[in-house]
């Protein structure tokens, strides 16, 4: 069996309190030399040694003690993961801080493990992009007191801090700057119903359509996964509808590139056959001749409001229950909206093609 193997398989906290029939917390206070009833450390001993645990040098060596560090939690570490934990990371440092990474693809064990490693590992507090199948997995956090920060997606039904933009305000204002320019025909690709982040950006959507008297026509909404996929698949759909869209609001970046790589492969350009605004605004948006209008997520304030509540948290002082910070986004006008032409795509290229 090979070493990655092998440490795949250890046993963690959870499957000792499992096997013990015990809550994580009470295993990680026996694990700290904290007072445990006697019934469950014996429990909690047999498991350990039937399971053959072994818990980390470095957590046994804490004893309860701050180890200076964050855990960081994200599906993947794509442009806007990335880029958040990088200014995170130059914020952490000047206090001495340092950030422990983890990916879990939104994969339900993977999460478990990430939890599990972190906790082992004796973080001082939690950073993680809520994700909706989280709640409730949390509690070996609360159990050990260890403060928890999620921004992106919110996790529902749990106390913890809020880091959020105002994806409804956001939202609604790039789908606006469509219908200032003289659009009507406005579709939509929005994220998983599941994610808060999907709900409200498909709200904004609504929301400005409604302000214009713009009725909301389901042909012109696509349930998306954020995966380049969905927004290719997407166009497809718009593009073959005998009245296509004359604009597209995307509601992630990811998706927005599969709008322009099906416009690429069928030799149609932004602005000229569709508009396209995105929300988040990446580098490669830059490079289009034209440029494509996103709305940018302010990541420098989002790092900077999520290590103030770490940084309040494992301090002194007394701070509220829950605390909540919504941030506004800023729209880069590019060249990717304008007037839409005379005539529908179909028109001028005829629908056949499509």
């Amino acid at each position: 069996m090979s070493e990655d193997l092998e440490r795949r398989k250890r046993p963690t906290i959870h499957d000792v309190a499992r096997q013990a029939g015990v809550a994580v917390g009470t295993v990680s206070r026996y694990l700290n030399g904290q007072d445990v009833r006697a019934g469950k450390r014996a429990e909690i001993e047999r498991a350990v040694e039937a399971l053959g645990f072994r818990r980390s040098a470095l957590a046994a060596a804490m004893k309860g003690e701050r180890t200076g560090l964050v855990g960081f939690m994200a599906p993947d570490f794509d442009e806007y993961h990335s880029a958040l934990l990088n200014h995170l990371a130059q914020i952490l440092r000047q206090s001495g801080q340092k950030l422990l990474t983890y990916s879990h693809a939104t994969d339900g064990s993977l999460l478990r493990q990430s939890l599990d490693f972190l906790v082992e590992q004796r973080v001082d507090a939690l950073v993680m992009a809520g994700l909706p199948n989280s709640q409730g997995i949390l509690s070996a956090f609360h159990d050990e007191g260890i403060p928890v920060v999620v921004y992106n997606n919110d996790v529902r039904g749990e106390r913890l801090d809020r880091v959020f933009v105002d994806n409804v305000k956001a939202s609604s204002r790039a789908v606006g700057h469509l219908v200032d320019v003289g659009h009507r025909k406005i579709a939509l690709v929005t994220g998983d119903p599941k994610d808060s982040t999907g709900v409200e950006r498909r709200l904004g959507y609504e929301e400005a359509l409604r302000r214009h008297d713009i009725p909301i026509d389901p042909a012109y909404v696509f349930v998306g996964d954020w995966k380049t996929e969905a927004g290719y698949n997407a166009l497809q759909g718009f593009m073959a509808l005998s009245d296509p869209p004359t604009a597209i609001f995307s509601s992630n970046y990811r998706m927005t590139t599969g709008v322009l790589e099906w416009l690429r492969e069928h030799g149609l350009r932004t602005p000229q056959d569709i508009a396209i605004v995105s929300f988040d605004d990446v580098d490669l948006f830059r490079l289009y001749d034209d440029g494509i209008t996103a709305v940018a997520q302010p990541l420098p304030l989002i790092a900077e409001a999520i290590a103030g509540y770490v940084a309040t948290r494992l301090g002194d002082g007394e701070v509220p229950d829950i605390r909540s910070r919504t941030i506004e986004c800023n729209i880069i006008l590019r060249g990717s909206t304008r007037r839409p032409l005379p005539a529908s795509p179909a028109e001028r290229f005829g629908h056949d093609r499509y």
